[in-house]
């Protein structure tokens, strides 16, 4: 026999299997680590966005209430000034409720995938594949 053997050739199947295991096992919570952490941070802009719409919902209501009422005053006092009043606090609201809806939908556009993971789990496939490629190994041990 050669002498040039290294440690992992003396090494029995049961081992090898439970060394396999043991490693991808690992990875799979190195992973679902990652994945965390990406959505934590995805989920925090995706809550501002929401709570943006919520408050452009909020102030669109405001604005029909007042342009409600701005309408029937102004339909009903034609020419006198308090229906003119609350119709332009009924736009002001409106103007809030635009740029409110055009925030929102800015932050909720920034949401995208968890790019890390899934740049990590392709290299772990290509390592799974072939582990004994240096290309591979090199992505894997980078992390």
């Amino acid at each position: 026999m050669d002498s040039t053997r290294n440690a992992t050739d003396d090494r029995s199947l049961g081992e090898l299997v439970a060394s396999a295991t043991r490693d991808l096992s690992q990875l799979v919570h190195q992973e679902v680590e990652l994945a965390k952490t990406e959505l934590k941070k995805e989920a925090k802009a995706a809550g501002a966005g929401a709570g943006l719409f919520g408050g452009a919902g909020f102030a669109g209501v405001l604005a029909l209430i007042f342009l409600s009422i701005a309408a029937a005053y102004g339909i009903s006092w034609l020419g006198i000034g308090l229906g003119w009043g609350f119709f332009i606090v009924g736009m002001l609201y409106l103007v809030v409720a635009a740029v409110l809806g055009l925030s929102g939908k800015k932050k909720i556009s920034q949401v995208g995938p968890p790019e890390k993971t899934l740049a990590t789990v392709k290299d772990d496939i290509a390592w799974a594949k072939n582990p004994t490629s240096t290309q591979a190994a090199k992505a894997s041990a980078s992390r």
